[in-house]
């Protein structure tokens, strides 16, 4: 069906498939697995089906366990100093499914973090 209709898959994978996240080997396994996956099912599917990816980096804190000291450590490493919005991954998510030239792309909505840390 997504071969006859020209579909596109997008997957929400995480910054954390390429630097792994402390204490969180089986979550790190599971998305870098889901990055290859991407750009597999890419190569496959590819002219009719288009594959990408987004790769957030802090949007929202979760909502216990993460200390003011820790929280800081995190905006330290990020270029634009600040977490990311919502509206942040929804934009990148409105381009890659519009942008019919793209595919095999996971693109890092991370503030630069993922460049410095």
């Amino acid at each position: 069906m997504l071969r006859e209709r020209r579909g596109t898959i997008l997957n929400m994978i995480d910054i954390h498939a390429r630097k792994p996240l402390r204490r969180h080997p089986v979550y790190t396994a599971a998305k870098a697995g889901l990055a290859a996956l991407t750009l597999s099912l890419a190569r496959d599917l590819a002219p009719e089906v288009r594959v990408n990816g987004i790769s957030p980096g802090a949007i929202l804190w979760p909502e216990a366990g993460e200390d003011p000291a820790s929280r800081q450590q995190i905006l330290d490493q990020i270029c634009l100093g600040r977490t990311g919005e919502p509206s942040d991954i929804v934009q990148c998510a409105l381009y890659l499914l519009t942008a019919d030239y793209v595919t095999g792309q996971i693109i890092a909505v991370d503030g630069g973090r993922s460049i410095g840390w």
